[in-house]
């Protein structure tokens, strides 16, 4: 490493090596000047070169379409992704081999301390094969249920999967949905089993299942060990010989495919695109298909895994566009890019996300909702998948009520939104949406449909204005040894869940198929079978839309009024013992007053459980000495007239400490 040696000399490595020091960190490369250097330069002895100066322009053209290979990496939680997708960088030279190689395409931090990937994440690799140049353009994708949309929006730029299963665990319940997201996408599947090196490793065992649950031959699979290097040289024959090119046409008008976006403060919205047709240069201009804007490309190259400038870019490749888009809203997931005046037609894109669990969002101090809500906008450029809608509450103030995929990901993004903007925020309890169908005509004209869908409790409609409410449910994939069969049954069916199937994949593990209301497993269901079965079962489910409901608005009143915050809707049968815990927790969680608190849980009029806030008692017979019984009576008398007129008059403001308690814990089901 060279360093400042006197007179204003740096000293920095050489051009080649620099990939691996200051150029992978993106820290510009600071060299002598040559012979020739600008004025500056000579005064100076200096030259600082950008990014395009520093690494070797890659010919971008110079790789046909043919020889180009898009793929991902896909597989349940940790059973190996992000480490074989360290062992191809490494194999191909697009990073040098070192022991602190771990995860390398998991850059968030989030990623670091949980040990999942969260953003799927693109890498260029080029690799010579039998005399011939391949760019294979790999995508490493989470394996959390979910992110499962950030699985369907890479399959949307690939021709195939190479589908990791550990050796050791076996099909998991995430490695049948990503399986099936592959299928339906009409990809080439390359089966993959890892972790061959752990002592009790079964990968014959293995092969079995994937041939019973997927129908894939046993001789295709490719064992390897990602950890220790072994066989994965194969794999990358496997995606030459195994994965289609992309079918495109570099001769026609540019089509590009918007699957994700980031933000960066000083250049704007940075685009990751895959090329249908034609080609994009620096200096092009471009329109938008959703926005129609125009734009011009300031910067255009691949992914190596850092950004690295090409100048341009040709149909079936995959790299990242700057195009000075400014505003967070610009950039759509999904949206097509053409040439300005070569309008083409837009690509089909692929579904957008569906949330499945609602929470509101508000700062802990008002004065912070500007910077809060510019921080929600970037983030959720970097996370499409979440949906925001504008809220406000009489206690916590101005806020936003957010959708999520599930529970993880509202916990993910609330701990990104610390790390990444020093934000910190009140998150209440997570809810589902619901949906109500409209009794009278007036009701469906004042909103304007037969059906609404409600995601916050307290617009929850009263049972005198619906024919039916209705409740999203899922269908749910338990993956468990055959010995816990009978716990994970009986923790199904408190759920309200309906069993579909059940098929034993080899002769101690079988495959559970339920029909669940999705109320019941957001919040702790998760945590719930991981402790019946000792960690061993896996679970994963997809939307099944909807289906009728016994459901309730439960209001928490204090002292007769109702704290809007605390409204939740509850299935009728369990709205007892959900009301009592939240009342149980609201009288540890408030503090006492000169008088009687009131807490309690009420469906309509109806009050179904009742906690009491005792009063602060001052001892008015404290001056008392002996003398007639009726003079103590007259000074208690007069103390509980006091305190009935105060309760009346009082006015319980429930602290915002207090909800954070409340408003975190879940009821116990």
């Amino acid at each position: 490493m060279w360093t400042l040696a006197g007179r204003g000399w740096w000293r920095c490595c050489a051009l080649a090596p620099c990939a691996s020091g200051a150029a992978r960190r993106g820290l510009p490369g600071l060299l002598p000047a040559p012979a020739g250097g600008s004025a500056r330069g000579a005064r100076t002895g200096v030259r600082l070169y950008s990014s395009a100066d520093r690494k070797e322009k890659i010919d971008m053209s110079r790789i046909p379409a043919e020889n180009t290979r898009n793929f991902s990496i896909i597989a349940h939680v940790d059973h190996g992704k992000s480490t074989l997708a360290d062992r191809l960088l490494e194999l191909t030279g697009t990073i040098d081999r070192t022991k602190n190689n771990k995860q390398v395409l998991d850059k968030l931090q989030v990623e670091r301390e949980r040990g999942i990937t969260v953003k799927a994440q693109t890498a260029s690799l080029f690799y010579n094969y039998e005399g011939k140049q391949y760019l294979l353009n790999l995508i490493d994708t989470p394996g959390h249920v979910d992110f499962s949309y950030e699985v369907s929006r890479s399959l949307s730029a690939c021709q195939g999967v190479l589908l990791v299963v550990d050796a050791n665990e076996g099909i998991q319940a995430q490695t049948v949905a990503n399986f099936f997201l592959a299928f339906e996408a009409q990809l080439s599947v390359i089966p993959v089993i890892n972790k061959i090196d752990l002592k009790n490793a079964d990968p014959e065992k293995v092969e079995s299942q994937i041939e019973k649950v997927f129908d894939i031959p046993n001789d295709e699979c490719i064992k390897i060990s990602a950890k220790l290097g072994t066989n994965v040289g194969s794999i990358l024959q496997a995606v030459i010989e195994k994965i289609p090119p992309p079918k495109v046409n570099r001769d026609n008008p540019l089509r590009a495919l918007v699957f994700d976006s980031s933000f960066d403060q000083y250049r704007g919205v940075i685009a990751n695109v895959a090329l249908f047709d034609g080609a994009v240069s620096k200096g092009d201009r471009i329109v938008s298909a959703h926005t129609q804007k125009t734009y011009e490309v300031n910067e255009v190259g691949i992914l190596n895994p850092n950004e690295q400038p090409t100048g341009k870019l040709y149909a079936g490749q995959v790299g990242y566009l700057v195009a000075g888009m400014k505003d967070v809203t610009e950039a759509q997931i999904g949206d097509t890019l053409y040439l300005h005046k070569q309008p083409v037609e837009p690509l089909p894109g692929f579904k957008s996300a569906k949330p499945m669990v609602f929470a509101g969002m508000y700062p802990i101090d008002q004065s912070e909702y500007n910077t809060l809500k510019s921080a929600i906008e970037k983030l959720t450029l970097n996370d499409s998948s979440v949906t925001v809608h504008r809220d406000s509450s009489l206690a916590l103030g101005a806020g936003w009520r957010l959708g999520f995929l599930g529970l993880l990901h509202m916990e993910v993004f609330n701990q990104r939104l610390e790390q990444e903007y020093n934000a910190s925020v009140i998150l209440t309890t997570p809810t589902v949406p619901y949906k109500a169908v409209l009794s009278s005509a007036k009701l469906i004209k004042e909103y304007r449909a037969k059906e609404i869908t409600i995601i916050n409790p307290a617009q929850f409609p009263d049972k005198s204005k619906v024919t039916e409410y209705l409740e999203p449910v899922v269908l749910g994939t338990i993956i468990t040894p055959d010995e816990y069969i009978g716990k994970i049954t009986t923790l199904c069916q408190t759920r309200r869940a309906i069993q579909k199937n059940i098929v034993f994949i080899d002769q101690n593990r079988a495959m559970l198929k339920y029909l669940f209301p999705l109320n019941e497993i957001v919040v702790d269901f998760y945590d719930s079978l991981k402790s019946l079965s000792s960690g061993y079962a896996s679970f994963d489910y997809e939307d099944a839309g909807y289906q009728t409901a016994e459901l309730v608005k439960m209001d928490i009143l204090l002292n007769g009024n109702i704290v809007e915050e605390l409204v939740t809707v509850v299935h009728k049968d369990k709205a007892y013992s959900a009301g009592k815990a939240i009342c149980e927790r609201l009288k540890d969680s408030l503090p006492r007053q000169l008088f009687e608190i009131a807490v309690q849980a009420a469906i309509g009029s109806k009050v179904i459980a009742r906690e009491t806030v005792k009063a602060y008692r001052k001892n008015v017979l404290a001056k008392c000495y002996g003398g007639d019984i009726t003079r103590k009576m007259k000074l208690l008398k007069r103390q509980t007239e006091g305190k009935k007129k105060l309760r009346k008059i009082g006015n319980i403001e429930v602290p915002k400490d207090a909800f954070i308690k409340i408003l975190k814990a879940q009821p116990d089901k």
